[in-house]
């Protein structure tokens, strides 16, 4: 699977010790992009293995675990035994990176917190990841996406006044941290570039969610409004109706920021003839959503998307997921990405969020089984066989067999 470009971050070495989705999304970014990362998981192979998301099962990778860790290479060390943990800091000295996501006070207790491998690697980059922060009165409390969405504010901005408040329909808080821990490794790294100096990124879950909604809370905190959901199921708190999703009579559509004078012929609605979108699109906002719903529930969803979007209404399909893996446009960005893994047989899933002209992301190996690389990796930061043969034998260490020339 390897290509021929060249890689971005080629040169580079992660370790990644960190578990479930924010940190090794994170991790996944960077190999994409050509960095050796190492993925130190526990001799037993980190839970993710074993936790399908969805109920989606593999033959010896499951399906959470095979999406969050391409492009990896895997050790596996008992960081809790001498042997193990002594194996872990040889792959400090020569790491650019380590990243790790552990509960607060977990990295200090195994002797891996930033100051432990500061004095190993001054030039190291060390992130960390927490929930909602390496401190403070929340520390200790459980990281998970829907917790941390719930605290965000985030689910009081769109919906019905009344109902309860929806979450997103994707670990929105694991992926924006994700995100947000690969933005810090490379800015750390290009400071290292130009200083020689490593230093700690720290990342937490509520930070990301939170900044994240930069406009939303720039609305409440500078101009004063306070979300108010309306009485019908508008898409967001601080936009004019109509702005939501809407039903046909054979499916559903997108309909966003689409002025009154112009929308009321196009569907046949007369109420908004002499309405301004900027005075009764808010103040009038559940009667607009109201009369709009009943027009567009009249016609089929091809009606719509052909009238509105010729008008130049900004409108779309609501897709689900089968729609969006045919749809025309997500075919031409090359959005997907097959490749063969050797257990799991050929794998579809999305690819890469970015393009580079020069140094393209790229498949260079599937999600690694436990320890498949220990041998490997060991040797590559200058263990001995001999020394290699005693972790594994001592159980510090799991390993693949030497494979056996034929």
């Amino acid at each position: 699977m390897t290509g021929s470009h060249a890689a971005v971050l080629e040169g580079y070495t992660v370790l990644d010790c960190s578990i479930a989705m924010a940190g090794p999304f994170a991790a996944q970014r960077l190999g994409d992009l050509g960095a050796d990362v190492i993925k130190v998981e526990p001799t037993v192979g980190e839970w993710q293995r074993f936790a399908a998301a969805g109920g989606a099962q593999g033959n010896e990778i499951n399906v959470s675990f095979l999406s969050l860790n391409r492009n990896k290479r895997s050790v596996a060390l008992d960081l809790k035994s001498d042997g193990g943990r002594e194996a872990l800091l040889e792959l400090v000295r020569s790491a650019d990176v380590f990243l790790q996501n552990y509960r607060p006070g977990v990295a200090a207790r195994l002797g891996v917190d930033y100051e432990s491998l500061r004095a190993v690697n001054p030039s190291l980059v060390y992130v960390s990841i927490s929930g909602y922060g390496e401190d403070g009165p929340y520390r200790d409390r459980p990281g998970q996406d829907l917790l941390l969405q719930a605290m965000s504010g985030a689910m009081f901005s769109a919906g019905r006044d009344g109902d309860e408040p929806t979450p997103a329909g994707q670990y929105l808080a694991d992926a924006i941290t994700a995100s947000t821990a690969f933005e810090g490794v490379l800015a750390a790294l290009l400071h290292r570039e130009r200083t020689g100096e490593g230093q700690l990124v720290t990342v937490n879950m509520l930070d990301a969610l939170t900044t994240l909604q930069m406009q939303e809370l720039s609305v409440f905190t500078i101009g004063g409004k306070a979300q108010q959901r309306s009485g019908q199921p508008h898409a967001h708190v601080f936009i004019r109706a109509p702005y939501g999703v809407f039903a046909t009579s054979d499916g559903y559509l997108a309909l966003a920021f689409a002025d009154l004078r112009q929308l009321g012929p196009l569907i046949g609605e007369p109420m908004f003839e002499g309405w301004s979108s900027e005075v009764e699109g808010w103040t009038r906002r559940d009667e607009v959503h109201a009369l709009t719903a009943a027009k567009l529930s009249e016609k089929a969803t091809a009606h719509w998307l052909d009238v509105l979007g010729s008008a130049g209404i900004w409108v779309g399909p609501v897709l689900d997921y089968a729609d969006l893996v045919a749809d025309p446009q997500i075919a031409h960005n090359g959005t997907f990405i097959e490749y063969d893994h050797p257990t799991e047989g050929r794998v579809k899933t999305p690819g890469f969020p970015y393009r580079f002209s020069a140094t393209p992301p790229q498949i260079y190996r599937g999600a690694p089984l436990v320890g498949e690389h220990t041998r490997e990796v060991l040797a590559q930061a200058g263990l001995t066989t001999e020394r290699i043969d005693q972790l594994l034998d001592t159980g510090a260490a799991v390993g693949m067999p030497v494979p056996v020339e034929p």
